[in-house]
């Protein structure tokens, strides 16, 4: 990959953006569509546009660029703080986190606490970890002093840097979705040095880990009639996965396509065809309901939106250390890149 283009998704994993708190991410994300696209804008809901403007038909190339992260509920007398998920959180992988907060001034950094392993009872051991039953500790002593640097309803996110690993693989937090947002861009990027029929708006979106709520505003808004998402999908090539259960997806793979539900035939169809001509290795993912991604919004949006959702796999997902194989990202910006290239005026997406 393009030493620029991993300059940008590093910026892009390393800063804070919860649902709801994009605003810094999202500004980075706009800077960057601003040297290429034919328009750049943001709208009420804090989705970010990067518009291409050429044919008749309208393409939505979404990504959520929000993370899952927590917020400050409560601060007692001693000055330790208590707070709620923004997003789905599995409590055990937070114990003994870094947290930063967003302050009044600056970062607060923050570590999350539980009762040591030996204090805890027999009865504890054997119970379930619950966000209600862990802190944060930013060293103060009491609660006036907490909040002199931090406000009840503060936000924030795991304290987890970048790190390269062997094989073109990486780890970060927020590894979901901005690797989706970045890959994007990519694609963007790409289109706009060879022009295509259509034209393409990338959409940033928010909110997508709460209520997928910028996806159902930023579809109404765009009326687009082609609508391709891209997101992260948990791998199961680890230890205790159930294939039968879960797919066979594994990081190096390539693209997940998904069939079901929110996704079209046609562009599944489509998709297959590009990605076995061109030779480009992929799985699949079965949704037989709910995507529980942002497809589920759009392509109910209006009178209705072809649709189709694409994955890169992800291990560890919603977890502050999310790991995911570069080749997978690239993999996934070509396919869509050659999908969109194929698209027409002339198509009417009518599932005859």
């Amino acid at each position: 990959m393009d030493p620029n283009s991993i300059q940008f998704l590093t910026k892009l994993l390393e800063t804070h953006g919860p649902s709801g708190e994009e605003r810094f991410v999202s500004r980075i994300w706009r800077e960057e569509a601003a040297t290429f696209a034919d328009e750049v804008r943001v709208d009420v809901s804090g989705n970010s546009f990067a518009l291409l403007k050429n044919g008749k038909l309208t393409v939505l190339l979404a990504a959520h660029i929000d993370e899952i992260g927590i917020m400050v509920s409560h601060i007692d007398e001693d000055g330790f703080l208590y707070f709620l998920g923004i997003g789905l959180w599995d409590p055990y992988v937070l114990v003994g986190q870094r947290v930063r907060l967003l302050g009044k001034d600056k970062d607060v950094i923050g570590v999350i606490g539980r009762k040591p392993a030996h204090l805890l009872k027999e009865e504890d051991k054997k119970g379930e970890i619950s966000l209600s039953n862990l802190w944060i500790d930013i060293g103060v002593k009491s609660r006036s002093e907490a909040l002199d640097s931090i406000a009840i309803g503060a936000v924030g996110v795991m304290d987890a840097p970048l790190y390269h690993l062997p094989n073109d693989r990486l780890v970060s937090r927020s590894v979901d979705n901005r690797v989706g947002a970045f890959a994007i861009l990519e694609i963007l990027r790409n289109l706009a040095a060879s022009r295509c029929e259509a034209t393409i708006a990338a959409v940033a979106t928010t909110q997508e880990e709460i209520l997928q709520a910028g996806a159902q505003t930023a579809a109404f808004g765009l009326d687009p009639q082609v609508a391709i998402i891209v997101d992260m999908t948990y791998a199961t090539d680890h230890p205790q996965s159930d294939l039968k259960r879960d797919g066979d997806v594994r990081i190096g793979a390539g693209p997940v396509l998904s069939r079901g539900s929110a996704n079209h035939p046609i562009l599944y169809d489509m998709m297959v065809e590009i990605a076995e001509r061109k030779g480009i290795h992929y799985s699949f993912q079965v949704t037989p309901s709910k995507t529980y991604t942002d497809a589920d919004s759009i392509y109910v949006s209006r009178t209705g939106v072809a649709t189709i959702l694409v994955s890169i796999p992800c291990r560890y997902m919603h977890s502050p250390n999310e790991l995911v194989e570069l080749s997978d990202v690239e993999d996934t910006i070509e396919l869509i890149t050659t999908l969109i290239r194929s698209l027409s005026s002339e198509m009417d997406f009518l599932p005859r």
